[in-house]
């Protein structure tokens, strides 16, 4: 069984990079408003919701991409903590959409000393449903994910291969299947976790 959002490019990238972003701090720090500006654009694109991406969602450009950045930066701007708390994020994401008058979607943490049964679960539901999932990861005992230690992306797709769980981890311009397992299990006390939308 293997579920797959749609997504976008913006040129060869899937989805945007905080790589682009030319501030010393958002090019370190800005992974959570990158996702939430690329759920913004999914919002508007496959969900039907208005008024959240101010360009021309049909052709979306780099550079458009860019300022848009800077309009979610003052929701969801790095600090030298990082936005280590799902709280964090659901405050400056659900202030942004409350800014601009979308008042039906709702945003939940799942926190991330959840068990591996019902974290499937939700992230079936989620993804079942078209939304993506922002997922932060803080320390990681695994050194093969460390490009997602202290890091927020999207979980836009799940496959189940002989009862094993897998994610389409998007981030950095790709997306990349990743035994989610192996992900969940951190290794250590201080969790990261999901954020879910609901409408």
């Amino acid at each position: 069984m293997k579920v797959e959002l749609p997504y976008f490019y913006i040129g060869n990238s899937l989805g945007g990079q905080q790589e682009w972003l030319p501030e010393y701090m958002m090019r370190i720090g800005g992974c959570a408003a990158v996702t939430a500006c690329d759920c913004s654009i999914y919002f508007e694109l496959y969900k039907g919701l208005k008024n959240l991406y101010p360009f021309d969602k049909q052709k979306i450009l780099k550079a458009d991409y860019i300022k848009f950045t800077d309009e979610m930066k003052p929701y969801l701007h790095p600090r030298w903590s990082g936005i280590d708390k799902l709280s964090i994020y659901i405050d400056g994401f659900g202030k942004f959409l409350e800014d601009r008058g979308e008042k039906k979607l709702k945003i939940l943490g799942w926190e991330g000393d959840a068990n591996f049964e019902s974290t499937h679960l939700i992230l079936k539901y989620q993804i079942d449903n078209g939304y993506p999932v922002p997922c932060l990861t803080l320390n990681h005992k695994n050194p093969l994910l460390d490009d997602y230690v202290w890091h927020w992306f999207l979980l836009t797709g799940y496959e189940v291969v002989n009862g094993d769980w897998f994610v389409k981890a998007v981030s950095y311009g790709y997306g990349k299947w990743l035994n989610f397992d192996l992900l969940w299990d951190t290794g250590f006390e201080k969790k990261g976790g999901l954020i879910i939308f609901r409408s």
